[in-house]
């Protein structure tokens, strides 16, 4: 009995070997086959690497005390100094607490909207109207992010026409952009208007190729609207909101500093003071290459780490249906 295990494992070895090589012998049989669909590929797939995967060299910066005459190799290694001074900095839990609820906010109260808009949108029929409000909600997404904050401290100044209203109803003015307590709201809503029209066209065009006789035949049982929205609409964008949703969180810490860096002042900068601002700043400002550059990886981990979490939670909820 034992001989005739020990063959069966001398033999198990041999037919895995030649059945890797068979599949890798299939595989390159269909890439000789298809070749010009790697060759169409194939430009997208550099441009990748070089712009994407190279650069990343750079981060080795982070764990050494960099100096530009020195150059990257010849710096001194430091290992997690950089990380540890950041993370034992007195700024570090107002600044990480500011990133993360601006991050989370922005996601919760942003998310919904573009559905919401792609339901809307499928109820109008006619073309021509239906154009036209498009044409409105997807102007904004290609105004600049600095004509957007310049347009918000002309409405929201002392003397913009919503202070003017709030005057007549309180007596005073507001202070909206030197206030802390209102920079969330106001970059928050601002990045709604500007984006959601934009993020629903994603959704309308899902919307586009559910199939008309499932409305016809909900509508002769008696649907209403927003039952067919519930039963019918909404369970064609699920697999598409899942996606959507944990590449959304995966990115919640990735904030541009242009928007908070513009709209920062002197006032606010306890709510506005941002990760992506504080890297701008030590980096490019003070010339701590380094330190920001410690900052930014531990910015990017934190990334990296709530895409793994968010796609097992959707998983879990969504029986099975995740991004990877």
């Amino acid at each position: 009995m034992q001989e005739l295990m020990k063959a069966d494992k001398n033999t198990a070895i041999p037919m895995q070997s030649k059945k890797g090589y068979s599949k890798l012998k299939t595989n390159l049989k269909y890439i000789r086959e298809n070749y010009f669909l790697y060759l169409l590929i194939a430009p997208a797939l550099i441009l990748t690497i070089v712009f994407k995967y190279v650069p990343m060299y750079g981060a080795i910066i982070a764990f050494k005390d960099f100096s530009t005459i020195k150059g990257i190799l010849g710096s001194e290694w430091v290992g997690f100094a950089n990380f540890t001074k950041f993370l034992s900095s007195p700024n570090f839990g107002t600044i990480f607490m500011s990133t993360l609820k601006l991050s989370f906010y922005g996601l919760i109260l942003g998310f919904p909207v573009p559905i919401i808009l792609a339901l809307m949108l499928n109820q109008v029929r006619r073309a021509a109207i239906k154009k036209n409000i498009q044409l409105v909600l997807y102007a904004p997404n290609f105004i600049s992010v600095v004509v957007i904050v310049g347009m918000l401290f002309i409405f929201l100044s002392p003397t913009g026409p919503i202070n003017q209203i709030v005057t007549l109803l309180t007596g005073e003015p507001v202070s909206f952009l030197s206030d802390p307590d209102y920079f969330r709201t106001i970059y928050i809503l601002s990045g709604i208007w500007q984006a959601a029209g934009w993020s629903s066209i994603i959704y309308v065009a899902a919307l586009a190729n559910v199939d008309p006789e499932l409305h016809n035949a909900a509508t002769i049982d008696g649907a209403n609207i927003l039952q067919r929205i519930i039963h019918i609409d909404l369970p064609t964008l699920k697999p598409l909101m899942a996606v959507t949703f944990i590449l959304a969180a995966g990115g919640i810490m990735a904030i541009g500093f242009e928007k908070a860096y513009l709209m920062q002042t002197a006032m606010n900068l306890p709510t506005s003071e941002i990760i992506p601002t504080y890297v701008y700043k030590v980096g490019l400002q003070a010339g701590d290459y380094a330190y920001s550059a410690a900052v930014g990886l531990f910015n990017s981990v934190i990334n990296v780490v709530m895409l793994i979490v968010v796609n097992y939670i959707v998983k879990k909820l969504n029986e099975g249906e995740g991004l990877y």
